[in-house]
């Protein structure tokens, strides 16, 4: 028996979806999103290029994920986030394929490992599993429980601790995301 294809695409992510993807995590995350740790670390930083993408079906974005370099303990290392899917579309496989192919581009840089917040049943589909608590430290208030790690490279998961930094500010940036003028 021949298994379907999905009738969505993965591709590199391209200027022109910012809008899109923008509107998917507005809609995903709503304006409380701004204010968690994890986004405050992608504030002035500009996603890893070449792990940037996005689900396209009949020229409609579906989803879309992105990478970010963070500092962990003197190393730089990646941030996943955020992975959104449009409402409607969720339960299809889109994130699972988003976040395997971002995974798979990751394993071909110099990386050690991703880490990510959020809910360890779903990520572990794709090999995310917690970090013992206290290993790696956000800024700011995170729930110890719902930071997961994921080795690029055998067993580097294991040497990752210390506070989670922005790997550099690339544009600065307003509280709310918008650039400084």
């Amino acid at each position: 028996m021949n298994a379907l294809l999905p009738a969505w695409q993965i591709r590199l992510e391209n200027p022109d979806d910012d809008s899109g993807i923008e509107a998917l995590n507005a809609e995903g995350f709503g304006p409380g999103r701004f204010a968690k740790s994890a986004y405050r670390l992608r504030e002035g930083v500009k996603p890893v290029a070449g792990l940037s993408f996005v689900a396209v079906e009949d020229g409609i974005l579906r989803g879309s994920v992105r990478f970010w370099p963070v500092r962990i303990g003197g190393h730089e290392e990646l941030l996943l986030g955020p992975l959104a899917v449009q409402g409607n579309q969720r339960g299809r496989g889109i994130g699972i394929a988003l976040m395997q192919a971002g995974i798979a581009a990751a394993q071909k840089g110099p990386w050690r490992g991703i880490i990510l917040v959020g809910d360890e049943p779903y990520y572990a589909k794709v090999g995310f599993s917690r970090l013992p608590p206290g290993r790696v430290k956000f800024p700011g208030p995170v729930d110890q429980n719902r930071i997961l790690g994921l080795s690029l490279k055998a067993g580097e998961i294991l040497n990752l601790s210390g506070e989670v930094r922005r790997a550099q500010i690339d544009d600065a940036v307003c509280a709310n995301g918008a650039g400084v003028g």
